[in-house]
């Protein structure tokens, strides 16, 4: 199989992959969506002990590790995304856009609070 270039030929490349295997049966939002939250948690458990700075520097090793579980949350969230037809870098580019409301840089800089923090009480 040639290389996913693109969003679009990963999404194309994993519906082929799983109609090969008549996996496509098995592919509900329910299941993805559960699969999606397992490798989340392998991706988590590399990181689970390690030290901030730890995290930040990783062993070789622990970089492969890092690849494969981050390949995995891909994969399970484009086949998730496609079965329930939303376009992904429009769901992301649409968050951003809500984040940047919700997080104004002037307000937020430095900071880690909760976007309820910087919420302004609206007038009754």
């Amino acid at each position: 199989m040639a290389q996913p270039g693109t969003l679009k030929e990963l999404s194309v490349a994993l519906q082929a992959f799983a109609e090969e295997r008549d996996w496509e049966q098995f592919h509900s939002p329910k299941n993805l969506a559960m699969a999606l939250t397992v490798e989340a948690a392998e991706l988590q458990e590399i990181f689970q002990w390690l030290t901030t700075q730890e995290s930040r520097s990783l062993t070789e090793a622990q970089r492969k590790r890092v690849k494969e579980e981050l390949g995995d949350v891909m994969n399970y969230l484009t086949r998730l995304a496609d079965t329930v037809e939303v376009d992904l870098v429009h769901a992301a580019t649409d968050k951003i856009a809500e984040n940047e409301k919700k997080y104004p840089a002037t307000e937020v800089r430095g900071k880690a609070d909760k976007y309820t923090a910087y919420q302004r009480k609206s007038k009754k």
